[in-house]
């Protein structure tokens, strides 16, 4: 049985691997492909709504445990799919 976790968007749940992995690298979040990386992670599926409810609602922030705002253009560009236009990467 896969492992389930809490999109911080829209606060369904999930298995794990239909949602994407973010960390907090010093004041801005970074998208953990391998979901690997050291620290707390949060869960978001990979929508553009669910991360628009997240920014609203500041759950990255609460679910990352960090003071202060966080700068949010790497998962944006991610979401948007500029990655898939410059690079070919999902």
């Amino acid at each position: 049985m896969e492992p389930v976790r809490t999109c911080v968007g829209c606060r369904s749940r999930a298995s794990r691997s239909a949602l994407l992995r973010v960390v907090a690298s010093e004041t801005s979040l970074v998208i953990d492909e391998q979901a690997s990386m050291p620290g707390r992670g949060a869960w978001v599926h990979d929508d553009a709504q669910c991360l628009e409810k997240a920014l609203q609602r500041r759950a990255f922030v609460r679910a990352l445990r960090v003071s202060g705002p966080l700068d949010t253009q790497t998962i944006e560009k991610r979401l948007n799919g500029y990655g898939n236009k410059v690079n070919g990467s999902k």
